[in-house]
């Protein structure tokens, strides 16, 4: 068992005709290969329907695209402006798993979709997000698959450098991970530091859990309790960042109720004092 990806994942790319769509559907193909797994079945780039892209079927639309490859995840290369409508489109056409890793979507755009998509039967990972891996079986996003090994170790991460950092440490001392999940830094996400760490908490390969932060908001604290509360596994968290300076950040003042110059420390010990080992 995995999480999230496995070697039935069936893989489109939303912006496969463009560079960096090309180069990580690219990148994901030959990862699933070497666990004889043919992950990516074809692309969607409007108005470029019917040709053939890099051996790949290209489609006009998502719901053609679901029609005609029978994929069940799609991961999303779509510029900013036009990144919130691929996933809207997308959701509408019931695929259930959405990854979406471009960054710069506008705030109010995504606003906007997550009032839809959370009534929907899909799962959107991100935006601005890494993606997700499960080594041994199939990637979907643009993390180095060389540096993953299969494992019993669940991550769970805001930060896409970080999660790399992590999955690096652990496998150089031999300790493979389970699922590696990358839920993006912005403010408005679909995939949450709880949705991941129930997904791993359930899972029974997965044996321990890293988890992740960053110093900006409140989700990290919400997390602690939920692990106190529900979580049976070992868990271990860190928090990035020495002020809170990022955009997603600052957008998560009026939620976190904190001062703009906080240091990590203050969140610490408020994890600590829900339980959690920080």
């Amino acid at each position: 068992m995995a999480v999230l990806v496995n070697k039935e994942t069936r893989l489109i790319v939303q912006g496969i005709t463009g560079r960096e769509g090309t180069f990580h559907a690219k990148g994901c193909a030959e990862y699933g290969k070497q666990f004889g797994n043919d992950l990516v079945v074809g692309g969607v780039t409007p108005g470029k329907g019917g040709i053939i892209h890099e051996g790949w079927p290209v489609f006009n639309t998502v719901e053609e695209a679901v029609k005609e490859t029978g994929a069940n995840a799609t991961m999303i290369f779509v510029p900013p402006p036009f990144a919130a409508d691929g996933i809207l489109e997308a959701a509408s056409a019931g695929i259930p798993l959405i990854v979406c890793i471009t960054e710069g979507i506008p705030t109010l755009d995504m606003v906007k979709v997550w009032e839809i998509v959370k009534r929907l039967p899909v799962r959107l990972v991100g935006p601005n997000c890494p993606g997700v891996i499960s080594p041994g079986k199939a990637k979907i996003g643009i993390m180095p698959g060389r540096i993953h090994k299969e494992g019993s170790v669940g991550i769970v991460s805001k930060s896409g450098t970080l999660t790399y950092e992590a999955v690096y440490q652990l496998t150089t001392r031999g300790i493979g991970q389970s699922t590696a999940i990358g839920i993006g830094g912005d403010p408005i996400i679909g995939t949450t530091h709880i949705d991941a760490l129930k997904l791993l908490n359930e899972d029974p390969e997965t044996e321990a859990i890293i988890m992740i932060g960053e110093i900006g908001g409140s989700a990290e604290e919400a997390a602690a309790e939920y692990i106190k509360a529900n979580v049976k596994k070992p868990v271990v968290g860190l928090s990035r960042g020495r002020r809170l300076l990022r955009d997603g950040a600052w957008a998560m003042r009026a939620r976190s109720s904190r001062a703009a110059k906080e240091r990590p420390q203050a969140k610490w010990r408020r994890c600590r004092r829900r339980g959690f080992t920080w």
